[in-house]
């Protein structure tokens, strides 16, 4: 969100909550359905009314709402994507937009929402929360895990398990043909995606924006642990990865080292979808149902996470400008097998 001049309208007195809606924005994660469902049948279990906003914050401008009945998000819990639908919207990151958005919302008489996705949605949240008498709370939804505040996102269990399989079967072929695989996976700013993944696939080299030490990992194995042993290799390239990702990467080696089978995998999308799995499921719908708790309670701009399995509240300030630290644990770990 770029810089943005804040004003802010306030009711006289705060409606007493009886309408909340949820939407979902940013990029898709497996479990946001499993959410959607958990805030609809808790606010209704309370009595209060449920409105689905499609297409994220573009629909909250345009008043894309949609009524939600237990039965509408029946046969949900298991798919992925978002029954919702998400979009990026330039709009709301304007004041017009915004006060758009805030008489959308007022004309259909919601009281508060929840909002399902990453610290670009929670900001969008905080902002408008600010400068309008309308109470937010967030669910994280992202498959990087990269939230401050919380041990788990929304989707990351799915993703990570999405990555493995698809690595587990493209190192058959690896080491049937003796080589080199750059695998890409996503993670712009974090890595921790590509780290727990290549400890779980027993990567020979993990490549992610917090450390640079690898890449004299990566070194080392091409010098000695390749060729020594005429193996095969598996990297594991953050999209994020400062050498410029696999693609980039995998075309620096093939100039060192002209001799080496080196070949490219970007995994791409298929990371964001799928079924969620047990844990993505149950954790979503812990999720929601702490989200309506929270919003019964005159919470305002909190994230609900998950620390040591417990709930947690984040303030949205504190959760979209804080980092997610990478455990430096895990890369020690990753370190010593494969020496």
């Amino acid at each position: 969100m770029t810089a943005i001049s804040i004003s802010r309208e306030v009711s006289p007195k705060r409606r007493k909550l009886k309408k909340i809606g949820v939407f979902t924005s940013g990029g898709d994660a497996p479990g946001m359905n499993a959410a959607i469902r958990a805030v609809t049948r808790a606010a209704l279990a309370n009595k209060l009314k449920v409105v689905g906003i499609r297409r994220g914050y573009q629909g909250m401008i345009e008043g894309d709402f949609i009524p939600l009945k237990t039965s509408d998000v029946s046969g949900i819990l298991h798919l992925g994507g978002t029954m919702l639908k998400t979009a990026r919207s330039e709009e709301f990151r304007t004041s017009e937009g915004r006060r758009k958005a805030y008489e959308q919302l007022k004309k259909a008489e919601i009281d508060a929402v929840v909002v399902i996705g990453g610290d670009g949605s929670f900001t969008g949240a905080l902002v408008m929360s600010q400068e309008y008498d309308i109470s937010f709370v967030g669910i994280p939804g992202t498959i990087d895990n990269d939230m401050y505040g919380t041990d788990y996102t929304v989707g990351y269990e799915t993703a990570l398990n999405t990555v493995v399989e698809a690595v587990d079967k493209i190192r058959d072929t690896a080491r049937s043909h003796g080589r080199i695989f750059f695998v890409e996976v996503m993670g712009r700013e974090a890595g921790l995606l590509a780290l727990t993944s290549g400890i779980a696939c027993g990567a020979e080299v993990i490549l992610i924006p917090e450390s640079t030490e690898q890449n004299d990992e990566l070194n080392r194995f091409l010098k000695k642990g390749y060729k020594s042993k005429e193996s095969s290799g598996i990297v594991i390239v953050a999209e994020g990865d400062p050498c410029g990702g696999a693609m980039c990467k995998a075309e620096e080696v093939r100039k060192a080292h002209p001799d080496l089978d080196v070949r490219v995998s970007i995994l791409g999308h298929i990371q964001r979808g799928g079924s969620p799995t047990a844990k993505d499921r149950v954790n979503a719908t812990r999720m929601g149902v702490a989200a309506v708790d929270a919003l019964l309670d005159d919470q305002q701009s909190v994230m609900i996470g998950i620390t040591n399995e417990k709930i947690v509240l984040v303030p949205f300030n504190k959760a979209v400008k804080l980092n997610h630290c990478i455990d430096t644990d895990l890369i020690a770990l990753h370190q010593l097998l494969n020496r």
